[in-house]
């Protein structure tokens, strides 16, 4: 599609003129479109939920959005994630694990394990980057995290592959480029 600016002078039209696409397609391909995103959004989330059976975690797949663990992950670096049940938490492990009254888990090593005589495991966490241990970071009155609260054990990376996400975070105005960039090359099949 181009638009005419002047006299004999042709612009290609900007990928942010989705609904004048729309407007002009015939109710035949709309719905094509509107499957084509559909499937893509329906097969992303079947992935995802094999991911999680897979896996054993809640969330198979997270981005550091901090620079606490450097110099082994940095900031942006995508980390893959298993959880069994069955496997010790071990000190020198990397966990990611929730605390309650904050929602976004947190990247760190495990540094000492308690196990008690009925198997019971507590232990304690530090980022590498850091200076103390993470119980300033653990809700009030809690000195160790237990297995409950880990969210999965980090078993691979690649590294900056997550700063998509946290510029899509931090910069909100370009989350409407994704999109738009979505309806654009989602189907150019037809």
């Amino acid at each position: 599609m181009v638009r005419a600016g002047a006299v004999g002078t042709h612009l290609p039209a900007s990928g942010l003129d989705i609904f004048g696409d729309l407007r002009k397609m015939n109710k035949r391909q709309l719905y094509y479109q509107v499957l084509n995103f559909a499937m893509i959004v329906s097969s992303a989330l079947m992935i995802w939920k094999g991911l999680i059976v897979l896996t054993g975690s809640e969330s198979p797949i997270v981005v550091v959005l901090s620079g606490s663990m450097e110099p082994a992950f940095h900031r942006g670096d995508l980390l893959f994630l298993t959880n069994f049940r069955e496997d010790p938490i071990r000190a020198g492990e990397i966990v990611v694990f929730k605390v309650e009254g904050r929602d976004i888990p947190i990247v760190h090593r495990v540094i000492k394990v308690h196990e008690k005589d009925n198997g019971d495991i507590k232990f304690l966490t530090k980022g590498d980057n850091n200076e103390v241990d993470d119980r300033g970071l653990y809700k009030e009155g809690q000195n160790w995290l237990e297995k409950k609260d880990v969210v999965g054990r980090a078993r691979g990376f690649l590294p900056y592959v997550g700063m998509v996400t946290i510029i899509m975070n931090d910069y909100p105005k370009f989350k409407p480029l994704r999109y738009c960039w979505l309806l654009e090359n989602g189907s150019n099949g037809s």
